[in-house]
């Protein structure tokens, strides 16, 4: 029986979300890829055209930027403080569950081939382009200082969400980020964001 087109495509991605986190993008084959699917490497070629096409599909549909796009209309009606929280709660839970797969691109990204390393930065770059296009719809209602950059504050914010991750899932092997500790840091994170460490003279 033929599968649809959407099925196929549902399974290669979820093989190489499973194989890139095993091996990394660089010792995944297609052939692996494929075989993992169930189905030929001249399907996934059908389906996808490359390799490099399938991991940048693979990076839109199971990170944290569908998710980001999902969350933004509802944030509709909350304070600024209330929607950041939301924001690095899912980031960082997003980033928990993808944890084999961000650890070993984050360690592979240096040795990518030039084409690759694009594709990641792309995405990178429109993951943070979505976010200050929110923190730009924050100062046009006047949440937001108007002197302070969208794109430099939605680079900040996810750097230090992100280098939390890093120390307390990698560094530390996952031991940091419970339950109660993750709520208590994003309060301190969000706070340290919005309103700095130095008191007002």
């Amino acid at each position: 029986m033929m599968m649809k087109k959407s099925g196929t495509n549902e399974q290669l991605l979820r093989a190489t979300l499973k194989l890139i986190s095993e091996k990394g993008y660089l010792g995944a084959t297609t052939r692996e890829i494929a075989q993992e699917a169930g189905v030929t490497e001249l399907t996934l070629f059908r389906h996808f055209g490359s390799k490099e096409m399938l991991f940048e599909e693979l990076l839109k549909s199971y990170t944290f930027l569908p998710k980001l796009k999902e969350l933004l209309p509802e944030l509709e009606g909350l304070t600024c403080e209330q929607s950041l929280t939301m924001i690095a709660r899912r980031f960082l839970l997003t980033l928990k569950e993808r944890k084999p797969m961000i650890k070993i691109l984050y360690s592979e990204v240096t040795t990518y081939p030039d084409k690759i390393r694009a594709v990641y930065n792309n995405f990178i770059d429109e993951m943070r382009a979505t976010l200050a296009d929110y923190f730009e719809a924050l100062q046009d209602r006047g949440i937001l200082k108007m002197t302070i950059s969208p794109e430099i504050a939605a680079r900040v914010f996810l750097w230090i969400l992100f280098s939390y991750f890093r120390s307390e899932e990698i560094m530390r092997g996952g031991s940091g980020m419970t339950k109660q500790k993750l709520e208590k840091n994003i309060g301190e994170i969000v706070k340290i964001f919005m309103h700095g460490t130095v008191t007002n003279n």
